[in-house]
């Protein structure tokens, strides 16, 4: 009778520690994060939550983890795929090495502004990269984070055009497409993890890097306003795993996920400006590129031709352009 009487009031202490919201919780849903919990990523995982927690009562419990704590994304996009994990954010990239229609989105100048971004994630193409997810690669996409367009920093000069980004050396993501657009526009990419980003721009073996974040301006002096690639981290959950759950348990988890990537589109506008001017605060000097037209012809068409068979099809870069209303 008293070991009855101790487990009782072990487990109603463990209750109290939780809070009210664990305490109500009937289900919890595992979310894992690829980068860390103030990201864009982080941002959308976390607004998300709180949905899920309003939308059912408490009953729903989103428990984060940011900064690879589950694995790399790969391995998390294979544990949702499985069924081990509920729900991961990750690149496109990632979602690439599964289901190679994702790298269409990696093509340079195909998005170029923030409303095409947002037909790209939404209507008729959120249904299409829904559709191509379950199909093929067996998860679904309750949302995207918007980074924003990947800016060009480096400590060398001002490239304000083609001819001074020549025989820069810019770190570029492992990434096939990014690699071969740099090297069309004569500059010299290294492929590099971004763990080792910021100590190679510091000991001077690269000259710059491009994120959407402009990071590491306490290394970097010049920041260039290109609008080459849109950076998209789509929020996905296994369809095995979302088949089984209760009708209201996914009807709450899918309306949390458009709602939290509406709010994040919105409130990524105000980080994007917010980043910029503490970029001027620095002293740090922005240009906007002057002959930006001349970027996006060489890659359209130097580079767009060489990869239409690794993303699917030139069907599927036409199917893009044609519901963005540029085809």
């Amino acid at each position: 009778m008293f070991r009855k009487l101790t487990i009782l009031a072990a487990s109603i202490l463990l209750v109290c520690l939780m809070g009210p919201q664990s305490a109500l919780a009937t289900q919890t849903i595992n979310l894992g994060i690829g980068d860390l919990l103030d990201s864009d990523q982080g941002k959308l995982a976390q607004r998300f939550k709180e949905i899920v927690g309003e939308l059912s009562d408490g009953e729903i419990d989103v428990q984060l983890f940011p900064g690879g704590t589950l694995g790399t994304e790969q391995e998390m996009l294979q544990n949702v795929r499985s069924g081990v994990l509920d729900v991961a954010i990750v690149s496109t990239g990632t979602l690439a090495s599964f289901v190679p229609h994702f790298a269409a989105l990696h093509y340079p100048y195909l998005i170029e502004s923030k409303d095409e971004a947002i037909r790209v994630t939404t209507g008729y193409l959120g249904s299409y990269w829904n559709d191509i997810g379950k199909s093929r690669g067996g998860f679904e996409i309750l949302g995207w984070a918007h980074s924003g367009f990947r800016y060009l920093t480096n400590s060398r000069r001002p490239v304000c055009t083609l001819e001074d980004l020549k025989g820069l050396k810019i770190r570029v993501p492992q990434n096939r497409i990014t690699l071969a657009t740099f090297t069309a526009w004569g500059a010299k990419p290294v492929p590099m993890a971004w763990e080792e980003t910021y100590t190679s721009l510091q000991q001077g073996v690269i000259d710059g890097q491009e994120a959407p974040y402009v990071p590491f301006l306490e290394v970097q002096k010049f920041i260039t306003q290109t609008h080459y690639q849109y950076k998209l981290s789509p929020m996905v959950i296994g369809t095995g795993t979302l088949a089984k759950l209760g009708e209201t348990t996914r009807n709450i988890l899918t309306r949390a996920g458009l709602e939290a990537q509406q709010y994040h589109q919105v409130h990524k506008i105000h980080e994007a400006e917010n980043a910029l001017q503490r970029a001027r605060d620095m002293g740090i000097e922005i240009c906007s590129l002057e002959d930006e037209d001349t970027w996006k012809e060489i890659t359209r068409e130097k580079v767009w031709p060489q990869f239409y068979d690794s993303v699917g099809g030139k069907l599927v870069i036409d199917t893009i352009l044609l519901n963005i209303g540029k085809l």
